[in-house]
């Protein structure tokens, strides 16, 4: 399993444990957590939630039709081979 999908798992279960139901995605260049918040989630939950997504790499929140956080996790780049594609000149 990549890190980023172990990484991803591990935020989606402390979500979880708040009371959050997740969603985890293999994504093209990462992994993707979403979990939609209720309108009821407390203070001190938010601060738990918060301190979950500081382990992402990126992470906000949706709150147009309701409210959807998302988090992403990068998946490494490969560090042999060809890197830049083929098409990529040095």
């Amino acid at each position: 399993m990549p890190a980023s999908r172990v990484s991803a798992e591990a935020i989606a279960a402390r979500l979880s444990a708040v009371g959050l139901t997740t969603r985890v995605e293999e994504r093209g260049r990462c992994t993707s957590v979403e979990a939609e918040v209720p309108e009821s989630l407390s203070a001190e939950s938010w601060r738990e939630v918060l301190e979950v997504l500081a382990e992402a790499d990126r992470f906000g929140l949706h709150a147009t039709n309701g409210r959807t956080l998302w988090a992403v996790v990068r998946k490494a780049a490969p560090t042999t081979g060809d890197v830049g594609g083929p098409s990529y000149q040095r």
